[in-house]
């Protein structure tokens, strides 16, 4: 795994190092060449005696001892090639930017896992295959452009597709980020996105280690391994956004409950990403706008101050603020005349501060040191500052950049003429800065950032449920569907209330039945999976005689063996469910219960375990919670208790790690409780 040599190599060679810099091992040995790396360079090359002003070896045999090897050479002979750098030239770091591996074939997997077990034997490090290679601050091993100057203060930056990361440096440097690291994982076959992050968190250090990490992810093979460490590196006051691809539905796997069929991997990834505290982003430009403002200070508070003198881009942005939740607040108070006093006449303080095409940079001044010091009102500034080209604007940046070392506020400058004040921008990132040229994308990552929850804590206090009971239970049971006898057990000992119920396949046990619960009484189906398609459930029934009818009718309705009758609640309809992902464990998911819950499809989810404050955030995070709380004269539900229920559904889940799909659908919810009315378990041992 990640060790010294890889780090901080004290002599690397170019296996397939080319004078033709148009080839993947010409452009890493010139990249190299050119990068601040103080060792030895040796090149491997059997056609040529010098390579960029290099000794050539003709043979890899022919090499000293040599601490990090680049491959840059076909598939085929690269594992021979690792053997013999492991077994004879004392190598124990590797960056493989060859392809033709496990992406392409059967054969190509072979090869692959041929080279990480030499590499393993020596308790090495590989890089790749099929990636871009590696930059540190000690030296640049990509065969790509652009490379940038690194420094411990940038961004570190993980990324699972070598054209993603290439593509993501160009957009972010132009906005003056900078970064310290980049690893362009690849085919990940010994060293993936999560030994990376492991790798941070174990040798993280306070005073110099980044502190802004971007991930780029194509897969996650080890949740658990990131989940550890992102929260812990957060935890640390690390800042990490992600782009997860393959998000779409397409492919996804067939499933026979409601929270299957609403789940899947995404919603996985989703809950990881909340339970870690990592923000979630959809495309490279929100990356990139996400890192910009991680590298600004924490926006506190959720009231914006925006500074313009152009009112469209300022009306934008205020929409994609209180779009977010966050909020654009009027300033109105004994400080404002006094501020439009010293503005051009046509100004307004309100919010947005508009001070006209015409402000000048000491009409800027003044506004920036009155939102600091003296508009309480505001948490922090985002400052809109073009020009139309009627004048040079330096003195405008140099101001905003003097404002944002001294300001108790956060400030976020939009600088969006990229064309007409090309060299102001440019002197302004030349200081450090970066610059988000676009507002709304600003805005939008604000509101994600501020919305986007802290880790969970490591220590998860589960509820105390019946284990033996459940066990005794999983036990008993085969593979598929549970009777509703022994869901009925599972609830019980999970301490899940439940109406009172009966499964009856005789009129007169239905009759008994029927008395002992009392009317009015629900009837539902055994057998068929969705009930109420088929006229499967009855509601209401208020005497023996209208029970005993639809008792025949409903017992000839195909694959029903029997009739569950349950007393007749009433209450707001809830759900409550979770799923067994592979990798990812189980996903518990929560919202609208009844035929609500695929017609709005308003869910949250978490992964397992789950405490009682991730449980009622998942609730509060509903757009439906107004429902929950009650409102319009409508009966809210128990919210904690609806948040008991989740976190015993996870001691639950915890306690038979076998159940694969389940729904409780609908709770029944009213403010003194909730109650299961239907629920459907499956196994899978």
């Amino acid at each position: 795994m990640i060790n010294e040599q890889l780090l901080n190599p004290q002599s690397i060679v170019v296996i397939g190092g080319s004078n033709d810099i148009h080839k993947p091992g010409g452009k890493v040995l010139y990249n190299l060449l050119k990068s601040n790396f103080k060792g030895q360079i040796h090149v491997v090359n059997p056609k040529e005696e010098k390579v960029a002003g290099i000794a050539a070896h003709q043979d890899v045999k022919d090499l000293p001892n040599v601490d990090l090897a680049v491959l840059a050479i076909p598939a085929k002979f690269c594992p021979e090639t690792v053997e013999i750098l492991t077994q004879n030239k004392n190598t124990r770091a590797f960056i493989v930017l060859s392809a033709g591996f496990s992406e392409t074939s059967q054969e190509g997997a072979e090869l692959e896992k041929r080279m990480v077990e030499a590499v393993n034997k020596v308790s090495g490090a590989l890089i790749g295959p099929n990636g871009i290679g590696m930059l540190t601050p000690n030296y640049a091993a990509v065969f790509t452009s652009p490379v940038p100057e690194l420094s411990s203060g940038g961004i570190d930056f993980i990324s699972g597709s070598g054209a993603t990361a290439v593509f993501i440096l160009e957009l972010g440097i132009p906005n003056g980020l900078r970064f310290a690291n980049l690893y362009s994982v690849g085919n990940s076959a010994q060293i993936g996105v999560e030994e990376v992050l492991k790798h941070m968190d174990e040798t993280f250090d306070a005073e110099k280690s980044p502190k802004v990490k971007l991930l780029y992810l194509e897969k996650i093979d080890k949740p658990e391994m990131f989940l550890k460490h992102a929260s812990s590196l957060i935890r640390k006051g690390c800042r990490i956004a992600a782009v997860k691809s393959g998000s779409s539905s397409a492919g996804s796997r067939a499933a026979s409950s409601h929270t299957g069929a609403l789940a899947g991997s995404d919603v996985a990834v989703d809950a990881l990403f909340r339970k870690s505290g990592v923000v979630r982003c959809y495309g490279r430009q929100e990356l990139i706008t996400m890192a910009s403002v991680f590298m600004q200070p924490e926006l506190k508070g959720k009231n914006i101050g925006v500074i313009t003198h152009a009112g469209g881009p300022a009306v934008m942005l205020t929409d994609a603020l209180e779009k977010g939740g966050l909020s654009v607040p009027k300033i109105q108070n004994k400080y404002s005349d006094a501020l439009l006093a010293k503005l051009y006449a046509g100004s307004s303080v309100a919010n947005p501060i508009d001070f006209l095409a015409t402000g000048t940079a000491a009409h800027l001044e003044e506004i920036i040191d009155y939102c600091d010091t003296k508009f309480d009102e505001i948490d922090a500034m985002v400052i809109i500052f073009g020009t139309p080209g009627l004048s040079e604007v330096f003195d405008a940046y140099e101001v905003i950049d003097r404002k944002m070392k001294s300001c108790h506020k956060p400030i976020y400058p939009v600088l969006p003429s990229l064309n007409e004040a090309k060299r102001e921008v440019a002197e302004f990132l030349s200081k450090g800065r970066v610059n988000f040229p676009e507002e709304v994308l600003l805005g939008n990552a604000l509101a994600k950032i501020f919305y986007t929850p802290k880790p969970v804590s490591e220590n998860i206090d589960l509820a105390k449920i019946d284990e033996n009971a459940v066990r005794q239970v999983i036990d008993s049971s085969s593979n598929g569907y549970l009777s509703p006898i022994s869901v009925q057990k599972l609830l019980d000992a999970a301490g899940i209330s439940r109406a009172k119920e009966f499964v009856v396949d005789t009129p007169d046990s239905a009759k008994i039945s029927a008395k002992e619960i009392g009317y009015p009484l629900v009837m539902k189906v055994v057998g068929p999976v969705h009930k109420s398609d088929v006229g499967g459930v009855v509601l209401n029934v208020k005497d023996e005689t209208q029970m005993l009818l639809e008792f025949e009718r409903m017992m000839k309705i195909k694959d029903t063996t029997s009739i569950l009758l349950q007393a007749f609640l009433k209450g707001f309809e809830i759900f409550v469910g979770a799923t067994r992902e592979e990798k990812f464990g189980h996903v518990i998911l929560c919202g609208l219960g009844g035929i609500y819950i695929e017609v709005f499809k308003d869910t949250a989810s978490a992964l397992c375990p789950v405490g009682k404050d991730e449980a009622l955030a998942m609730i509060k995070s509903l757009k439906s919670y107004k429902l929950f709380e009650g409102t319009r004269g409508q009966e809210g539900t128990n919210i904690d208790h609806f948040a008991e229920i989740i976190t015993r559904l996870s001691a639950l889940l915890k306690a038979a790690p076998e159940i694969a799909e389940m729904d409780i659908n609908p709770l029944l919810g009213t403010k003194e409780k909730l109650t299961a009315v239907d629920a459907r378990i499956r196994i899978e041992k």
